[in-house]
C-alpha cells in the first residue's frame, strides 16, 4: 500500500504533456522564457543548443507576467543564449525521502554527494505541503536530553519544541549541533546545512558529527557558492525528509545551519523577481517563507512521531535585533544565546543560561528540576549584578548573604555549565550534579542569613 501511494504521488507530480518554451532574455540568475505556461516552482531544463556535450542547466519557476515566465537557474548561466529551447521536467517541488537516506548526504535536488548511486527504494514528496492544522498538533511534555548539561539543566528541550541558537560567527554554533547530534535521544537526526563554506563541510561531518552520529542521519547540503534556489531546496527537503520519518511514529531530531543563509538566499530570489524590499533589503517573502519553514517542525497528535527543531541563527554583528534574529525569536518556543565574551575565555560550550529562554521549560521538568534550575539561575543572575565591584575590589562582604554565596559558587556553577567535547553525561548525572549544588549553595545561603 505505500509503494503505491508512493508511485501515485510520483504520477500526479509528472507533466501530463510536454512544455516547451525559448530563452527571450537573461538578467542575471534569471531567464526569461516565452511560451512558457508553467506553474511556479516547476522544474525545467535549459537545453544549450550550440553546444551538443554540455548537459542541460535545470531551472525553477520563480514568477511570470503576461510575456515571459522567469527562471532561475540552479547553477552557472554561462552559455545560455537567445532562443534556447526550455523544456519542463516536473511540475512541482518534491524530493526523496524513505529509511535507505540514513547515512547518506545529498544536496537540495536529492542527489548523492557521498559517491554513492541513490537507493531504488526512495519514495518522493512534495518540498511544500500544506500546514499542519493547530488542533492536529500534540503538547510539549516530554524532556529530550541532549547531552549538554547546560542545555539539559538549564534550558530543557522538549521533544516537538522548536529552539534557536543564536551567535555570531565563530563562537561555535557548528560545534554544539555536532556534539547534539551526537548525543542526543532522538531516533533520527536530520542536518541541514545551509550555505556552508564547502570546507566545513566533510570537517562537520567528520569530526562534529562522526560516523556513529552520521549512521542514524541523513544530511542535505547546500553551499554557499551554490545558487540561492539550492539553498531553499535543500532546506525545504530537510524539512520534508524529517515529516516522512515523523509520520512513521519516530521522533526526529532536525538541526539547519543556518537559517539566516535560508533568508538570504530567499531575499536574493526575491529582489531578482522585482519583489519591493522592506526591512533592511529583506523582502516581505522572507518573513512568510520563515515562518512556513520553521512551522513545520513540532510533534503530531498521541501516537504519532516528532521534530524537534534546532536552528542556528547567524546574528550579524552580533547585533540580536536584526531583522531575521528578530523574527525567529518571535517564532521559536526558546531560544539559546552564544556569548563571545564566554567563548574568548574558553568556556564551552558558550552558552549563556542567563539570556537563553525555553518557553516550555516547566511543562517538561519535574518540580525539583524546575526549582533547582531557577535557584542556580538567580545567583548567576547577582553574581553578574556585582560582578564589576567584585573586579575592582569594591564588593564588601556581608553586604547581602545570598550575593556571597553567588560569588563562592559561581565557579562551580561554571564549571558545571563547562563541558570537554569528550564529556558525554546522561540525563540523570546532568540533573543529580544540579540537585547538588543547589543544595550546597541552598544550605550556605541560609546559614548567611543566620549569621547575619
Amino acid at each position: 500500500m505505500t509503494l503505491l501511494k508512493e508511485a501515485m504521488h510520483r504520477v500526479s507530480g509528472a507533466l501530463p504533456m510536454l512544455i516547451r518554451g525559448r530563452v527571450a532574455a537573461l538578467r542575471g540568475l534569471t531567464v526569461l522564457v516565452q511560451e512558457c505556461a508553467l506553474p511556479v516552482g516547476a522544474l525545467v531544463e535549459i537545453h544549450q543548443s550550440g553546444a551538443r556535450n554540455r548537459p542541460a542547466i535545470l531551472g525553477e519557476v520563480v514568477g511570470f507576467s503576461q510575456d515571459h515566465t522567469s527562471v532561475m537557474a540552479l547553477g552557472s548561466t554561462e552559455g545560455i543564449r537567445p532562443g534556447d529551447p526550455v523544456v519542463g521536467r516536473e511540475s512541482r517541488q518534491t524530493g526523496p525521502v524513505g529509511d535507505s537516506l540514513l547515512g547518506r548526504v545529498i544536496d537540495g535536488l536529492g542527489r548523492p554527494l557521498d559517491a554513492m548511486p541513490l537507493p531504488p527504494d526512495v519514495g518522493s514528496r512534495s518540498l511544500s505541503p500544506p500546514p499542519i492544522g493547530a488542533m492536529q498538533r500534540a503538547r510539549i511534555e516530554t524532556q529530550l536530553f541532549t547531552g549538554i548539561r547546560a542545555i539539559d539543566g538549564m534550558t530543557p528541550v522538549g521533544r516537538g519544541q522548536r529552539l534557536g541558537i543564536f551567535a555570531g560567527p565563530g563562537v561555535g554554533k557548528s560545534t554544539l549541533l555536532g556534539c547534539i547530534a551526537q548525543r542526543a535521544r532522538a531516533d533520527v537526526n536530520v542536518i541541514a546545512l545551509i550555505g556552508e563554506r564547502g570546507r566545513e563541510v566533510r570537517e562537520f561531518l567528520e569530526h562534529a558529527l562522526g560516523p556513529q552520529g552520521l549512521a542514524r542521519s541523513v544530511v542535505v547540503v547546500a553551499t554557499g557558492d551554490e545558487s540561492p534556489l539550492m539553498r531553499l531546496r535543500a532546506a525545504k527537503l530537510a524539512c520534508t525528509i524529517a515529516e516522512d520519518f515523523r509520520e512513521k511514529g519516530r521522533d526526529v531530531l532536525l538541526m539547519m545551519d543556518s537559517v539566516t543563509r535560508f533568508a538570504h538566499a530567499q531575499r536574493q530570489v526575491g529582489l531578482s523577481v522585482g519583489e519591493p524590499p522592506a526591512s533592511k533589503g529583506y523582502t516581505p517573502s522572507v518573513f512568510s517563507e520563515l515562518a512556513q519553514l520553521l512551522e513545520r517542525a513540532g510533534p503530531l497528535e498521541a501516537g504519532r512521531g516528532s521534530i524537534t527543531g534546532l536552528y542556528t541563527v547567524l546574528v550579524e554583528g552580533d547585533d540580536m535585533t536584526e531583522p531575521i534574529a528578530d523574527a525567529a525569536r518571535g517564532i521559536l518556543d526558546g531560544h539559546i544565546m552564544l556569548s563571545r565574551k564566554l567563548a574568548q575565555k574558553a568556556h564551552y560550550p558558550a552558552i549563556d543560561v542567563l539570556d537563553s529562554v525555553s518557553r516550555v521549560a516547566d511543562e517538561i521538568t519535574d518540580a525539583q528540576h524546575s526549582q533547582d534550575r531557577r535557584h542556580i539561575m538567580r545567583l548567576l543572575a547577582l553574581h553578574r549584578e556585582v560582578e564589576e565591584l567584585v573586579q575592582i575590589g569594591a564588593y564588601v562582604r556581608g553586604s547581602s548573604p545570598e550575593t556571597d554565596t553567588a560569588i563562592d559558587a559561581h565557579r562551580r556553577i561554571c564549571e558545571y555549565l563547562r563541558q570537554e567535547k569528550t564529556q558525554t553525561p546522561s540525563g540523570d548525572e546532568t540533573l543529580s550534579a544540579l540537585r547538588a549544588i543547589a543544595a550546597q549553595t541552598g544550605d550556605e545561603s541560609a546559614k548567611g542569613k543566620r549569621v547575619r
